[in-house]
């Protein structure tokens, strides 16, 4: 049986993956900052600092906000190759 708290890192590293994805590919597709190479890394690093208090929750753990970082930081990775009109 799948344990909630493993659902719950599932959901945080989907959702966060989708939304970086698609607000890079509307927002931010022209601007230079996120066409660095660093930028995917401070993406999810920052992302994982907002979660990181909701890890006191009972259900959510370190993993989870963890998970929502590295989903944001291959979002904004995955949204910024594909630059439209270039």
């Amino acid at each position: 049986m799948i344990g909630l708290g493993l659902l719950l890192g599932v959901a945080a590293l989907a959702g966060g993956f989708t939304s970086a994805r698609s607000f890079v590919r509307r927002r931010l597709r022209f601007v230079d900052a996120v066409q660095k190479p660093a930028a995917p890394l401070v993406a999810g690093v920052a992302a994982t600092a907002v979660v990181l208090p909701v890890a006191l929750l009972p259900v959510v753990t370190v993993a989870t906000a963890v998970a929502f970082g590295v989903g944001v930081g291959a979002g904004v990775a995955s949204g910024r190759r594909n630059r439209p009109g270039v």
